[in-house]
């Protein structure tokens, strides 16, 4: 008899849980589910966004050709696309290391319990992940203008600064340049005949142009401060006893960082690092801000790109298909770095 009176007690609770959820997964289904089937569907069409996609006859369905003209076939869009998949690249093999180590210093600083002012460095740091990222991006905007503060500063002590949204080339090219090395601006050899994915290998090895190194310096100075929070939470977290018994056994303090401290904020460290390489490949406000590609598509990325393809090209399907190749990349990207950030067991000895 236990039994069969548990059976009803289980099923209403299961039916008033799914009756208390409900509420959220319809809303979840309606604006979130449903716009990615509608875009999925989206990327197989030839549609110009000026009729129904999903009645009307002026949407011609394609299959997969939007998808192959950016991954296999020469042309203008996939240039444009792999150009944007380089610069994006740069961007995330620079800002997401620098963004993470920028913050986790800021935080070690900040939670020091012997620091004074400790809430106004706070309030400092944190100032610019809440300010407007298009303010931000339009005061940078003018500062690294040819006639700009930062040139302006840069010639009181005789060095003149380049046009920093006027150079196209890469700033290992430049440097390579600036040293006598090699010719720059006239590439020639291997480099520039043969290459990969419809770009030379000159272009994927010349580094991020200046105005994306600009863009990485205004994107981790505006989010440094929220995963400086993040990481400040975590340490209030680690027990004072293990830090007191390295202090005691004489552990010196970059010790103690690295076998005390960074192993307790493993599982932070991943959302930090996770939520900064989403943000870093979908990074778009700045470069709509700040040039819209220019110098010479350097600061292109395939946010950007999709928006640019749909809005400004009127090809709705092949700027969805770039949203979804670069959703591709965003979970091969973060499955990849749960990889190596995994937690490794101690290796079994052989059997003696």
């Amino acid at each position: 008899m236990r039994r069969g009176a548990a059976r009803p007690a289980v099923a209403g609770q299961r039916l008033w849980g799914w009756l208390f959820v409900s509420p959220a997964t319809l809303v979840l289904g309606v604006f979130l589910v449903l716009p990615i089937l509608m875009a999925a569907w989206v990327s197989l069409l030839d549609w110009d966004g000026q009729s129904n996609p999903f009645t009307d006859g002026e949407a011609t369905f394609v299959g997969l050709d939007n998808y192959r003209e950016l991954l296999a076939e020469d042309g203008l869009d996939r240039m444009l696309f792999m150009t944007s998949l380089r610069n994006n690249l740069y961007y995330v093999l620079i800002e997401v290391p620098l963004v993470t180590g920028l913050a986790l210093g800021l935080a070690l600083v900040v939670h020091q319990r012997r620091l004074r002012a400790r809430s106004m460095l706070r309030t400092t740091f944190f100032f610019p992940s809440v300010t407007s990222s298009v303010a931000v991006a339009t005061v940078f905007l003018f500062l690294f203008q040819g006639g700009g503060a930062v040139n302006g500063v840069l010639s009181w002590f005789g060095v003149h600064g380049p046009n920093w949204f006027a150079d196209s080339r890469g700033v290992v090219w430049v440097a390579l340049d600036g040293l006598g090395l090699v010719d720059a601006r006239r590439p020639t050899g291997v480099l520039a005949e043969h290459g990969f994915l419809g770009l030379s290998w000159f272009e994927w090895l010349s580094g991020p142009s200046v105005a994306m190194c600009t863009l990485i310096v205004l994107a981790t100075w505006t989010t440094s401060g929220t995963f400086m929070l993040i990481f400040l939470a975590a340490l209030q977290d680690v027990p004072r006893e293990l830090e007191e018994a390295a202090a005691l056994d004489g552990v010196g303090r970059r010790r103690m960082l690295w076998h005390v401290i960074l192993p307790a904020l493993r599982p932070v460290l991943f959302l930090v690092l996770t939520l900064a390489l989403i943000g870093s490949w979908q990074v778009f406000d700045m470069v709509y801000v700040m040039g819209q590609g220019a110098p010479g598509n350097t600061t292109l990325t395939p946010a950007f790109r999709s928006y640019q393809a749909a809005f400004g090209d009127a090809d709705y399907g092949q700027g969805a298909a770039i949203a979804f190749v670069l959703f591709a990349v965003i979970l091969a990207f973060t499955a990849g770095q749960r990889w190596l950030l995994r937690e490794r067991g101690p290796r079994k000895g052989r059997a003696r």
